[in-house]
């Protein structure tokens, strides 16, 4: 798990309670009507907006913002070199055994095209049309999340007039002011922070994680082209250190040295 999305989940919620705590009782925040407009709109809206398959990548993408890459660089970095030994030592044919141990999905799709007898051209062409399937995936789910964070607002907004129309309506009734005055103002609140602490932060972090993956099958592309075009394992590693940040550089010269 990615504690940072965690960590921001729980402290941006936990400092909403407080204030909220401190000036009153939560039960005051509680307005079922404000719900239903701003939560059942907002997804009412994106329903609209997005066809049934697309809508079904929500969930899948949704993952990926908790899910934490952690030392993915370094594990694929290492896996190229063991294939690279692989298959100087035993041939190509012993990467199709090597490919379903591999870290990522990509990484397993080349060694076991080199497996295969594939060339470098086409190693490269099938993993940079992997790469653009994921980008095109991710994207879908990042511009659900990020049309969601402006619909929330918006429907707020519609909470908002709905409980100024009821308490202008009935200026007479003293008992119907209060209630009709909640529901215009918790909406908005509710708009607020659905489309602030929820959706917009995991549209920036699911860009990232777009990144990162792109990054990924960059490098996997360098390494497996290497190994096919019968690289010698130092130039390999040469020139996969550019695609290491320098504390990945670091971790990866900690664990050659152990090793």
């Amino acid at each position: 798990m990615d504690k940072a999305s965690i960590f921001g989940v729980v402290v941006g919620t936990g400092l909403v309670l407080a204030a909220i705590l401190l000036g009153g009782s939560l039960t005051i925040f509680i307005n079922l009507p404000g719900i239903l407009v701003v939560a059942g709109g907002t997804f009412a809206a994106t329903s609209i907006a997005f066809p049934t398959d697309e809508l079904k990548l929500v969930f899948p993408v949704t993952r990926r913002v908790f899910n934490d890459p952690g030392n993915e660089m370094i594990s694929i970095t290492q896996f190229l070199v063991k294939a690279m030994q692989v298959y100087k030592k035993n041939g190509p044919l012993a990467l199709e055994e090597l490919a379903p141990q591999a870290p990522t999905k990509p990484l397993a799709k080349g060694l076991q095209l080199i497996a295969d007898g594939a060339k470098a051209p086409v190693i490269r062409e099938i993993l940079a049309t992997e790469q653009k399937y994921m980008e095109e995936h991710h994207r879908v789910g990042q511009k659900i999340f990020k049309e969601m964070g402006a619909y929330a607002p918006a429907f707020g907004m519609v909470g908002t007039l709905i409980g100024l129309v009821q308490m202008l309506a009935n200026m007479s009734d003293p008992d119907s002011i209060g209630p009709a005055m909640a529901v215009a103002l918790l909406t908005t609140f509710y708009g607020a922070v659905l489309a602030n602490l929820v959706f917009l932060p995991m549209v920036t972090k699911l860009d990232r994680r777009i990144q990162i993956e792109v990054i990924q099958i960059q490098l996997v592309i360098v390494g497996l082209v290497s190994i096919a075009e019968g690289d010698n394992l130092v130039i390999m590693k040469e020139k996969m250190k550019a695609f290491l940040n320098h504390e990945e550089a670091k971790a990866e010269e900690a664990v050659q040295a152990a090793a």
